[in-house]
């Protein structure tokens, strides 16, 4: 059974930094995409970076491009979120994710993942 536990998040000032981390385990993680989400309570949970099996492609959110850098280490079947310059408006539930193999569905949707971990807040205080 594929199991994805998120860590690493809390509280932070605004400007400051934050490294999320995900633990994987259950599945071929080094053959399989990772993506990073999050979500406010009352929204949609929204697309935040995705990364390919072998690191070498890597996609962002406008709302964090050049922020928040996606990395992994298939060694140690982890991916990781390291966020930058965070603002008020980064204070979210951020999740990561398993991309379905084979999926036709955008890499920024979540329909187009299929495991999910349980979430770690991230506070961003102005």
């Amino acid at each position: 059974q594929v199991q994805l536990v998120e860590y690493g998040g809390g509280l932070v000032q605004a400007g400051g930094s934050l490294r999320l981390s995900c633990a994987a385990s259950g599945h071929t993680f080094s053959r399989t995409d990772m993506g990073w989400f999050r979500q406010i309570p009352g929204k949609e949970r929204r697309f935040v970076a995705s990364i390919s099996w072998n690191g070498l492609s890597t996609y962002y959110a406008d709302s964090v491009k050049g922020r928040f850098t996606i990395s992994r280490d298939n060694a140690k079947s982890a991916v990781y979120l390291q966020m930058n310059t965070l603002t008020s408006e980064d204070t979210a539930v951020y999740y990561c994710a398993t991309r379905r193999r084979g999926t036709p569905l955008p890499k920024s949707t979540p329909a187009a993942y299929d495991y999910w971990g349980q979430g770690t807040q991230v506070t961003v205080s102005s």
